[in-house]
């Protein structure tokens, strides 16, 4: 039984190592197909048990002029989010959902610093809708966006969050639960 057990969980190791390394190979020839040949670290990897759910692809911006690197993550991290996006969709393809991966793709530290604002933004509409019982709207966040604050929010007990509207006018609303 251990035998079987150890096979079941190295394999699982395999397939976390091959579409991480598929996620690399993607994003380094796309950035070289679009002009920008560098190399693609693979960074953080946040794990359930003993699989992969998620992975930091960490562009190597060593060597960019300034104008490489806003152009990468494009205004309000709009292409930096769209890179993002066709990796998710297009390395999932074909991979049974319980295998799926989330790529999230860094350059110059940008997701970093977003996420400490996302984390500001989320803890700062969570106090006042607490302390005035008024459901609180925060606006233009990309969808990416939305759905981190919703995981930031989601372990209040006390605290329910919904995405409203649509595109581009949709919007995270936070309020307390019934």
């Amino acid at each position: 039984m251990r035998a079987i057990l150890k096979v079941v969980f190295y394999s699982s190791i395999y397939i976390m190592d091959e579409q991480i390394q598929r996620g690399q190979k993607w994003l380094e020839t796309l950035l070289k197909l679009m002009g920008v040949p560098t190399n693609v670290n693979v960074g953080r990897i946040e794990q359930d048990g003993r699989n992969a759910i998620s992975c930091w692809l960490t562009i190597d911006d060593n060597g960019f002029e300034i104008d490489t690197i806003e152009t990468l993550i494009g205004k309000k991290g709009e292409t930096l989010d769209s890179l993002q996006y066709l990796a998710n969709a297009l390395l999932n393809i074909g991979v049974s959902e319980e295998n799926h991966r989330f790529f999230t793709i860094e350059l110059n530290g940008y997701r970093l610093r977003r996420q400490t604002e996302l984390m500001a933004i989320a803890q700062r509409a969570a106090e006042k809708v607490r302390i005035t019982g008024v459901p609180e709207e925060i606006r233009f966040l990309s969808s990416v966006e939305r759905r981190q604050i919703h995981s930031m929010l989601e372990k209040s007990g006390d605290l329910w969050t919904e995405s409203i509207g649509n595109e581009p006018d949709r919007r995270l609303v936070v309020r307390l639960r019934d």
